[in-house]
């Protein structure tokens, strides 16, 4: 394709970041509609990295997307077993292109991020939590204490903060900066599971910790219930804030791993920090409205976070702030 044809927001950022293969910025540019599309708090953020460091993030994300619509199978029918074996295969194709065996040529989201695994040493190893995590979501379940879900939320949730970290660079050893990138990616998880309450339970899955539910006379029976009424009741609000107080000390312990990034980083782990941030606010704000809406913050908000943040890059950049 000549680059002349491409759109010109992926063309500087692949340029920028020295992707000239024709093949490899045929797929860095369709994780980046993926990513655009469905990630739209997290793709804003990503824009305020520097433009080199943007398409390894992309590549991230649309890899971590492909397997998710693995599993999230459309019809019901094939769940038992062709979404394994469909993860099974990629975890193959993964391991096969690492090795430099060329499985990733003909696939739209393999090349790029093996590419930025390369580029970015990000650790292997990260990809098999991840797949163990996706795995779990294979067949309908409950986690009973919050240990079991920070099992699963290691690997679905964790690794990504730390795959990324490479990537984000960092001002200190990445040893010290790690455990604050996979608490950051646990904050951003727990997140969804509150705001996806009605559409995890369509899907069987519950994200909350029985014991911590039963504490309110809560379970996943009484969960349905509001799903079927499109509304949480009392006991269940509180439930739901408890969740959240809970949420936000993750994002409070997260925290101070924010200045241990590379200063080019930064404006882009704070906003998301701050928008993800707010979906909590918005979820408390809309009496806990989760069985029946997808609470977010809206374009207004998220634009002016992001226009905030831009400005904070370009006084980094030119030396005024």
């Amino acid at each position: 394709m000549d680059r002349g044809a491409e759109p010109v927001a992926p063309r500087r950022e692949l340029d920028a970041a020295g992707i000239g293969d024709p093949r490899l910025r045929r797929s860095y540019r369709h994780c980046r509609q993926l990513h655009a599309r469905h990630g739209r708090t997290y793709f804003l953020a990503t824009r305020l990295l520097p433009a080199p460091r943007r398409p390894a993030v992309h590549a991230l994300y649309g890899f971590a997307r492909w397997i998710d619509d693995l599993v999230d199978a459309p019809d019901p029918r094939t769940r038992a077993e062709q979404p394994r074996t469909a993860l099974r295969t990629a975890q193959q194709r993964l391991h096969a292109a690492l090795r430099g065996d060329g499985a990733e040529d003909r696939h739209p989201v393999l090349a790029a991020v093996v590419d930025a695994v390369r580029r970015y040493s990000i650790e292997p190893a990260l990809f098999d939590d991840f797949f163990r995590s996706m795995r779990m979501d294979l067949r309908p379940r409950t986690y009973r204490t919050r240990a079991e879900l920070d099992d699963y939320v290691h690997g679905s949730a964790g690794v990504i903060g730390l795959q990324v970290l490479p990537v984000l660079g960092t001002r200190c050893p990445v040893e010290r900066a790690a455990p604050y990138a996979a608490e950051l990616g646990r904050a951003f998880q727990l997140t969804n599971f509150l705001r996806d309450v009605g559409e995890d339970l369509r899907r069987g899955r519950v994200y909350l910790p029985a014991e911590e539910l039963a504490a309110f006379d809560v379970d996943r029976e009484r969960l349905e219930g509001c799903l079927r009424t499109g509304r949480p009741d009392p006991a269940v609000r509180r439930a739901l804030s408890d969740q959240v107080a809970r949420a936000r000390a993750v994002y409070r312990a997260a925290e101070p791993g924010i200045r241990l990034v590379d200063a080019g980083a930064r404006p882009c782990v704070r906003t998301a920090h701050q928008l993800y941030g707010e979906i909590l606010d918005r979820i408390v704000e809309s009496g806990y409205a989760v069985f029946d809406q997808r609470v977010a913050v809206g374009p207004a908000r998220r634009a002016g976070a992001a226009a905030r943040a831009a400005g904070s890059v370009l006084a980094t950049r030119w030396g005024t702030g």
